[in-house]
This record gives structure tokens, sequence and C-alpha cells, in this order.
């Protein structure tokens, strides 16, 4: 018997196959472009189709909005799992990068008062994209081994920081459109084809960080694969993930490169529409088990510099 169900928003970015497969709920964020507000993850099968349609889009001058996922969402999604008499864990994007974890919390609140006895367990994935999505899976893999809603929890509370993601971006006008650098940063860098290197920090409300930079993009993702190797612990046991903003082929070629590095298998997406409008086109990202980030945290270079990004 299934005690519980695995909830996520759609930034977690797991591939349609998997998703249906191993019964996860997702919840999306939206999308407005001229007004009109559009789901990010629809769930009609062809993600991948409708994310590549999208970043050629935005390299073609659209522009998009997003925002975050309100409490009633969350209750009108998870509402009917308590009504069968199941517990939900519901996993997040990053509190430091959206609200939308907040919402999710005021959500737990409602339905645990509506559904008195059942319980709703909520996890900050301190991550984005399938650094949550890893995680999500891991839920789901307790799930279907029999444990409970509130062992599931626990073991996100205590390995979330152990879930690493490296990832560069390919133009800098989108960081820049969104606030994330200086109009002025951004044209030198384009200029000095320098491409920032990205981690997910650990921080208490964890934020994406920018802790270095390369120059030009086969050594920027040259320095993905280095951080793998500097940070992964027992690839040979663990699913890792990579995610791209179109640029397929790429990512294919950095998932053989993570299986020569030890990778048992790789899962290759393309990278969710809500996180990827704002990093553009051409970004890449590399997502898997290793060194708890807590620990750099305490002795993050000086250099480091905060992407800010609230969704």
């Amino acid at each position: 018997m299934t005690y519980f169900e695995v909830f996520a928003d759609s930034s977690a970015n797991l591939p349609d196959k998997i998703r249906a497969e191993r019964n996860i709920h997702i919840i999306s964020y939206y999308f407005h472009v001229d007004g009109e507000e559009k789901l990010c993850y629809n769930g009609n099968g062809n993600f991948s189709a409708d994310a590549k349609k999208f970043y050629e889009e935005l390299r073609g001058g659209l522009e998009a909005k997003t925002s975050l996922i309100v409490e009633q969402r969350f209750v009108e999604a998870i509402a009917p799992t308590l009504a069968a008499g199941k517990d939900a864990v519901l996993i997040t994007i990053a509190s430091g990068i959206s609200g939308t974890y907040a919402q999710a919390l005021l959500a737990k609140e409602t339905l645990e008062k509506e559904y008195p006895g059942r319980k709703v367990y909520v996890a900050d994935s301190a991550n984005a994209s399938l650094g949550e999505g890893l995680l999500v899976l891991k839920a789901a893999d307790l799930r279907d081994m029999g444990e409970s809603a509130e062992s599931a929890a626990a073991w996100l509370k205590d390995n979330t920081y152990r879930l690493n993601s490296y990832l560069t971006v390919d133009d800098l006008r989108y960081l820049r459109r969104g606030g994330r650098i200086s109009t002025v940063l951004a044209f030198a860098g384009t200029l000095l084809n320098i491409k920032p290197l990205i981690t997910a920090d650990g921080g208490t409300n964890a934020k994406l960080t920018v802790y270095g930079k390369a120059h030009g993009r086969k050594k920027a993702l040259s320095a993905l694969v280095e951080a793998f190797d500097a940070h992964v612990l027992h690839p040979e046991e663990q699913t890792v993930a990579v995610a791209h903003a179109d640029c397929e082929e790429e990512a294919n070629e950095m998932a053989a490169l993570l299986k020569a590095h030890g990778a048992r298998d790789v899962i290759v997406e393309y990278y969710d529409l809500c996180s990827g409008s704002h990093a553009g086109p051409g970004t890449l990202a590399i997502f898997f088990l290793g060194t708890d980030r807590r620990a750099a945290e305490k002795v993050k270079a000086p250099h480091a510099k905060t992407v800010p990004s609230r969704i």
C-alpha cells in the first residue's frame, strides 16, 4: 500500500516518462508573454518539443516573465490525496530563489487544518531544476520501498545539501535582463567571451552563486566536469543529471563524459522553462550527490557573488 504521494513544482524538471512511471505529481509554474499566461509544464508528454520551441523564441527576442506558485494552487493539487487518506511530501525550488516554498508552507497549514490526521511534509530542495528533481526521485524511491512520509521527509532534510549543482550560461544578456548582473558587466563579458560558473550555495536559504569564470564555452564546460570530479561521492552508485536550454548535442556529450568519469546513469533533459527563462538559451547544468555544500559555505571564496533570482 502507498501511504503517501510525492509532489513537486515544475522546477523539478523531470522528464515526462520518468514522472509518469514514478507517479510524481507536478504543480506547474506559469510564464507570461504579452499579457498571456502559459503553463511552464502542461503534462502533455511533449515537454522537449515545447521547450525547444520556447528557447528558439527566446533567441528571437521573446521576453517571458515568471511568477511563484501561490498557496491555493498547492491546496487544490494536494487536497484529493489527503481526502483519499494518504499523506503528501512536497518538494519545492530553493527558498532563496523563489517565494514558492513560503507559499507551500501556508498550504501545508491550510490542508492539515482541513484534513485532521493527515500530514503534508514540505521540503526546501535548496536547489533548482534537476537538483530538485533528483531529490524528488529519492522521495519516490522511499515511498515505493514502503517508507512513511515522515521517513522520506527526514531523509530529505538530512541529505538536501549533498545534492550539488554546477552550471554555466552561454549569453549574459538574459542574466542582465532579469537584473542578475549589470548591463556594463554583461557587455564586457560578452566582448571578452567570459562565461560565469554558477553553483547552488550552502546557505540556509540557498541561492545561486557565481563561484568563478571561464574564458570561452569549452573551458566553462570543462570546469563543470572538474567540479564533478572534485565533489561527487560514489558516482558508480547513483543517477546524475544534465539539464540544457537547447544545447542538446553538448548535453549529450556532457552525459557521456560524466559516465566516463564514473556515473552509473545520466538523465538528460531540457531546462525547465521557469528557471531557463532567466538563465537563457545555451545554459547547461549538471547535478549529482556529493560533498555537503554547507562545508563549502564556511570557506566561501571572497570573490563569490550571489545571483539574485526571485521567482
